[in-house]
Parts: C-alpha cells; sequence; structure tokens
C-alpha cells in the first residue's frame, strides 16, 4: 500500500511517499480502507520532531473510511463498517491499523470527506465550549483564527450556546467567513489593535473567555482581553510556543485563569468518546453544524498540504483524499 512517511525531522519535504507492507488488525484491532485524512497542526508539530515520535513513522492522527477485516475480540464493528477516528496515527495511509475502541460509526448522510474534516477539531471546538469553559448564555468570548478548521466549528458552537461572539482573522475574506459561521464581531488583527478592539466592543470590561490556538504572539494580548477571573484557553500555537509564563502575572491581571488542554483528556474513555463524536456528527447529519472543506489534495500532495496549513492561506478544513 501507499503511505506518506517521515523519515527524519524536517520542512514539509520530508513528507515522502512510499510502497510499504499492508498491516494486519491484531486483537482488539480493525483494518480501515481510508477514504480521507484530515489535516492538523498536530501533524506538523510531529513532522518538524516538536513533538517527537519515534522515526520513520507515518502521520496523520484522524481520517474516515471503511473497515475491512477485524482482529480477535472485535465484536462492534465487521468488514463494510463505515469508522471515523481522531486518534489514528499512521492516518496518511491508504489503510490504518486502529484500535477498535477509539473508531466511531458514522450516521448515514454523513460522507467520509464530512467526517475527516470535522472529528478531531469538532470534538476540540465541544470540549472547548462545553467543558474546558462551559460556556454559559449572556458570556461574551473571543476566538483567535475564527476563519481556521477549529474557529469556525467554535464560533458555530459558542453561539449555539448563547455566547456574543468576538474574533480576530487576517484578511476581509475570512472576516466574511467567520461573520457567516456567526459571529457577532470581527477583528482584523492585521490592521487593528485586537486588544484594543477587544476592550472596546466590551466597553472596557474584556471577555469571560479567550480561546486561542495561535500561542506564541497572541498570548499576552489575550490575557489582556480577560475581565476579572476570565479564562484564557490556549488549546494550540501556530505561531510557536509561549514563554515560561509567571503565575503573579495571572494574579496582577485580574486573577485569571490559564488551562493548556488536548482533546485526547477529554475522550479518553470510550463513553466520553462516543458523546462527544455523537453530539458532532449528529448536528452535522442534521445540517446544524457547517463543515467548511477548505481544500482536498491527493495523498502525493501532502508536503503542499502542509505549506497551505503553516503558510495560514487556508480557511476551514484541509483534507487528503486517500480513495
Amino acid at each position: 500500500m501507499r503511505a506518506i512517511r517521515v523519515e527524519s525531522p524536517g520542512g514539509p519535504e520530508a513528507l515522502t511517499l512510499r510502497e510499504v507492507p499492508t498491516p494486519s488488525p491484531g486483537p482488539g484491532q480493525v483494518l480501515v480502507r481510508v477514504e480521507a485524512a484530515g489535516v492538523n497542526f498536530i501533524d506538523v508539530y510531529q513532522r518538524t520532531g516538536r513533538y517527537a515520535l519515534p522515526l520513520p513513522f507515518t502521520p496523520g492522527l484522524e481520517g474516515a473510511g471503511v473497515v475491512e477485516a477485524v482482529g480477535p475480540g472485535v465484536e462492534e464493528f465487521s468488514p463494510g463498517a463505515r469508522v471515523g477516528w481522531a486518534q489514528g496515527q499512521g492516518s496518511y495511509a491508504e489503510q490504518v491499523v486502529l484500535p477498535a475502541e477509539r473508531c466511531v460509526p458514522l450516521p448515514d448522510g454523513v460522507s467520509a470527506e464530512q467526517a475527516a474534516a470535522v472529528f478531531l477539531q469538532g470534538m476540540t471546538a465541544h470540549f472547548l465550549s462545553h467543558s474546558t469553559y462551559p460556556i454559559q448564555r449572556g458570556d461574551t468570548v473571543l476566538v483567535h483564527a475564527g476563519a481556521g478548521g477549529v474557529g469556525l466549528l467554535l464560533i458555530q458552537m459558542a453561539v449555539r450556546r448563547g455566547a456574543r461572539v468576538l474574533t480576530t482573522v487576517s484578511t476581509e475574506e475570512k472576516a466574511a467567513l467567520a461573520r457567516g459561521a456567526g459571529a457577532h464581531e470581527v477583528i482584523l488583527y492585521t490592521t487593528q489593535d485586537f486588544v484594543a478592539e477587544t476592550r472596546r466592543l466590551t466597553g472596557g470590561e474584556g471577555v469571560h473567555c479567550v480561546y486561542d490556538s495561535v500561542g506564541k504572539t497572541t498570548f499576552s494580548g489575550s490575557l489582556d482581553c480577560l475581565r476579572m477571573r476570565g479564562m484564557l484557553v490556549l488549546y494550540g500555537g501556530s505561531s510557536g510556543p509561549v514563554p515560561p509564563v509567571d503565575p503573579m502575572v495571572l494574579n496582577a491581571k485580574g486573577s485569571l485563569f490559564l488551562t493548556r488542554p488536548t482533546l485526547f483528556h477529554y475522550v479518553a474513555d470510550r463513553a466520553s468518546l462516543l458523546q462527544r463524536a455523537g453530539d458532532v456528527l449528529t448536528w452535522v447529519q442534521r445540517r446544524e453544524l457547517d463543515v467548511r472543506i477548505g481544500r482536498t489534495y491527493p495523498l502525493v500532495d501532502a508536503a503542499q498540504a502542509h505549506r497551505d496549513l503553516e503558510g495560514r492561506v487556508s480557511t476551514g478544513k484541509l483534507l487528503l483524499r486517500i480513495r
């Protein structure tokens, strides 16, 4: 089978297409024919070595496809079942072996592309808005990178929960997308000071929560956007890692809260996984959650997908189309 391999950490050119042996499922595992794989910043972090993995490896945690074979002890799935996943290392490939307990059945009416586009980022938006900082009706929140894959979904979920949503984007095109997702106020950070605008738009009070996936270049400003006892949810670092922080800064700025969550701790057990994925997939099935697929690439063009993601020239979700 064909798979993308990383033999040494590096830039997008480190992603190379190779012929590798087709894996076989062991106990508790399923072999899935991958139809579409999601492209995410965690894939970039693994490729560059920021999140180190044993070499060589096949990147990709997220995808959707069809079960081809099951290993001993698997009873929930059988060949032909349509499944999606967000914790399936090796998804940039024609076939992947996955733990059955990490797979979720896909409902009718949700395509493989939609599932691969919404699993990781949709469940991320879900835990951010429902659990890490559970948005209450009447809250005001700031979402950075509002036209990105998580950003567009997070805006929609925050609006569903009754929040007033402010967001930052870089261009007028992205501003239109964010407004289309339901954002009440859009700040062009390339021409506007997002801290000053956030303060102005909240009458000087600041927001209840900032959802920040950008990291290094926005972190300090994000703290300054919060009202007293507000929460900064740092869930990514597309501009680089945040330098060490003196906790006394949180005190000085209003007894603020700071957290750095990850999806995998919010779907650690199967019940949590099925509940979060079930909510997201049901909303997609009912067309209550719009999933924007920015661009789809053939497997051989995985490097270009990474360039577009890192260059922040994309909007919505980027996918690799395997079949």
